[in-house]
């Protein structure tokens, strides 16, 4: 009988894409992720209540306040548990990625 190759599981491709050294580390950043977006959920409202903003209708300047609060606050606090959990290099070096993209020159041709 032939041995048939296993395919790589989720985490496996998580490992090489991220480039990281164990499986270990791969679920500490999906922790990171969690906890990340769970914080927000629970800060959110709060935030938004202390600058009396009421986000149960939706609205541009509503949606534009959102994305200038929400996205900025959520890089924050991804560093924050990285750093806790020990990954903060990890998201250190997507954060300098981002801001890469959004920043970034552009080549010239």
């Amino acid at each position: 009988m032939a041995k048939k190759e296993s395919t790589p599981s989720f985490l496996e491709k998580l490992q090489t894409k991220w480039k990281l050294k164990s499986l270990w580390q791969v679920v500490i950043v999906l922790l990171v992720f969690a906890l990340t977006g769970f914080t927000i959920l629970f800060i959110k409202k709060p935030i938004f209540d202390l600058l009396g903003v009421n986000m149960e209708s939706g609205g541009f300047w509503k949606t534009i306040l959102y994305l200038l609060l929400v996205l900025p606050l959520y890089q924050v606090v991804l560093l924050f548990w990285g750093f806790l959990l020990g990954q903060f290099d990890f998201f250190w070096e997507k954060e300098k990625q981002i801001f890469r993209r959004i920043f970034g020159r552009r080549k010239k041709d």
